[in-house]
């Protein structure tokens, strides 16, 4: 009896209606992730990018914010709307006003403790309270500054020559070149400002209020420092814009100082708002800051 022979494998396939209807059923699974994915993914990449804004403008604002509580009294100057100038301080501390008087003249000389004495210039002083900060030879000393013009004048300020012990109960006794501070100030209150800041400027720059083709801002935040200290006030935003870069893609700013804040006039107030475009996404923020007007 002869053997059965073997069947052939059965050869499988796609017929072109399958493949019309694959494709028909792929463009409409295609189609209803577009409509249904495309709005999720393009919101979540909104709050990304909002996200991201305020992380700008509000590292901005609060490194600003910071210059502004630690300015000394009455330096914050503004022409305009724009910028401001202010003069942040380092540390600030009680000076001496007058010699120990605990000690015999035997026991103590002349060299034994050093006051600050307003009616006559002084040389150097002693520290009798800490100090957030260690002065460094060069940095300033600033005292009774009453008005804007003063610490940026040099009435009231005088630089550090050495740094050194003080005498009996005092932290410090700091070296300055030769000053006469502001004869009948009783205060006793100094602040120390830094050699390598000085005086400060905030300046936006371009930013008009319009956006870019690409919807950006078209401003620039920036710092600037170490430029030294002008007498004059200013009547006009600085025109010099490479300092330290605090933020792009700006908008718009508005930054206004209240000298008079309250009704004892014992402190003014800053006002700080700044808004950031990209792509279109507007992002406005708003901050502010107590100043000090008693020195």
């Amino acid at each position: 009896m002869s053997a059965t022979p073997p069947r052939r494998a059965l050869q499988q396939g796609m017929t072109l209606v399958e493949l019309i209807l694959v494709m028909v059923i792929g463009a409409v699974l295609a189609a209803t992730l577009t409509v249904f994915l495309r709005p999720a993914i393009e919101s979540f990449s909104a709050v990304r990018q909002r996200a991201e804004l305020v992380d700008a403008a509000d590292a901005a604002l609060r490194m600003m914010v910071r210059d502004v509580r630690s300015a000394v009294p009455n330096s914050i100057r503004s022409p305009d709307g724009n910028c401001f100038e202010l003069v942040p301080s380092s540390s600030g501390g009680r000076f001496r006003r007058e010699r120990d008087t605990t000690e015999s003249p035997a026991a103590c000389p002349a060299g034994c403790s050093a006051a600050l004495d307003t009616s006559m210039a002084t040389s150097s002083f002693d520290v009798l309270s800490e100090l957030a900060a260690t002065p460094a030879v060069g940095d300033y000393v600033v005292v009774n500054n009453q008005t804007g013009g003063d610490v940026y004048s040099g009435v009231n300020r005088s630089q550090i020559t050495q740094v050194g012990s003080a005498g009996s109960f005092g932290r410090l006794r700091l070296s300055i070149n030769p000053q006469q501070f502001s004869p009948g100030y009783d205060g006793a209150r100094f602040v120390v400002v830094p050699a390598a800041e000085q005086a400060v400027f905030y300046v936006c720059s371009g930013a008009d209020g319009t956006q870019d083709a690409n919807g950006n801002g078209r401003g620039t935040l920036v710092r600037l420092r170490g430029y030294g200290f002008n007498a004059a006030s200013p009547s006009v935003c600085p025109s010099k814009t490479a300092g330290e870069l605090m933020a792009t893609q700006v908008l718009s700013c508005r930054f206004v100082f209240d000298p008079n804040q309250g009704a004892t006039q014992q402190s003014g107030f800053v006002t700080l708002q700044l808004s950031l475009a990209r792509n279109g996404e507007v992002m406005t923020l708003n901050l502010g800051a107590h100043v000090r007007n008693v020195p």
